[in-house]
Formats: structure tokens, C-alpha cells, sequence
């Protein structure tokens, strides 16, 4: 195993055991941090993750922010391609079950598919980060090929508790790096963005 799969084990091990409640309380002070940024509070489009088993909880980002008028856009799985598709979602009830039992949008007309190009704030997960916005993915590369495809620059976000956030984490040429980290205690504006 590679130093980054080593790192991605302990660091998930680390956020599954953060305990339900506690959870909560850092959930809703990422939620009010990430909520209060001059970036989200100007953007009109934000691609959100769907938040899946012990990820910061995204749902309530994502209905406050359709309350306050945002376009919200989120992933599905592209199997085939190994791609991530990304979908306009009017409601969170609009999100079910897909690929390894992620949340995934269900309306996947035409008219709601969206480009990468067109989002104005781009939130991502992972499983930890360090403050020069290196990131350890899920192992699957998804994220980093929607990245890759930016062709201007967009604010990238990670909602993450402080027990993800590492000294260093390993990276790659193709490694993107995002600007920010959203923690339960800080932001972290990443000084290699």
C-alpha cells in the first residue's frame, strides 16, 4: 500500500469515529462558516457532494442554499466513463440512492444537465487535507478529472472536520488543489492555490 492509501485509511478511520452528536455540533459550525464566505454569498451556481456516512453533512447546505435562490448542481456517477455527470436539483428530495449507495441525483433530464465551466463555486469531499490544499481523495480520481476540466478559476472549497486536516498530505502532478478549507474550528485559505 502507498503512503497516500496508508494516510486515507487513518483519516477515515479518525472521521468515522467522531461521535454522532458531536458530529452535529461540527456540522452546523461548518455549515455557518461555509455559509457566511463572501464566495458563497456571491455566487449564483454551487456544485455540492452529496454527503454519504460519515462525511460532513452537506443536506443542509444544500436547502439553505436553494432557499436563498443558488442553483445547486450535483454529481452522478458515470460508470462507464468513469466520469462524474452533473445535474441542476430543485430539492433534496430529488436525490437517490446511486452508485455504492451515494446520494445521486434522480431527474436526469437534458435541460438540468450543467457544465463544470458554468458553476461559480465548486464544494468538494475528501477524506483529509492539508493546508496547501492538497487533498486524499476516495482513491477513484472523480473528482480530480471534473477539476482538471476547469478552464478558469473557480473557488474550490472542502467542507471538512479538523481531525482531516494533516501536516502534509502526498501529491501528484495531476493532484488538483483546492482553495479552501471549511474545518469545525477554521478557514484554511490553502497557500499553494
Amino acid at each position: 500500500m502507498t503512503d497516500k492509501s496508508l494516510l486515507r485509511i487513518e483519516l477515515l478511520k479518525k472521521r468515522d469515529a467522531i461521535p454522532p452528536e458531536v458530529r452535529k455540533a461540527k456540522d452546523r459550525l461548518i455549515l455557518e462558516r461555509l455559509l457566511s464566505l463572501d464566495e458563497i454569498k456571491h455566487a449564483g451556481s454551487l456544485f455540492f457532494f452529496a454527503s454519504f456516512r460519515s462525511e460532513v453533512n452537506t443536506f443542509a447546505m444544500v436547502e439553505l442554499s436553494l432557499k436563498n435562490g443558488k442553483q445547486i448542481v450535483l454529481p452522478k456517477v458515470d460508470r462507464d466513463r468513469h466520469d462524474l455527470l452533473l445535474y441542476e436539483v430543485k430539492d433534496v428530495e430529488e436525490l437517490i440512492p446511486g452508485y455504492m449507495g451515494i446520494p445521486e441525483p434522480s431527474v436526469l433530464a437534458d435541460e438540468r444537465m450543467v457544465e463544470i465551466n458554468s458553476i461559480d463555486v465548486v464544494i468538494i469531499p475528501g477524506a483529509g487535507f492539508d493546508a496547501n490544499g492538497n487533498r486524499i481523495g476516495y482513491g477513484g480520481g472523480y473528482y480530480d478529472r471534473l477539476l482538471s476540466s476547469l478552464r478558469h478559476a473557480v473557488p474550490v472549497i472542502a467542507p471538512a472536520y479538523e481531525e482531516q486536516i494533516v501536516g502534509s498530505v502526498p501529491s501528484e502532478p495531476h493532484d488538483i488543489r483546492i482553495n479552501m478549507i471549511v474545518t469545525d474550528r477554521r478557514l484554511i485559505r490553502c497557500a499553494g492555490s
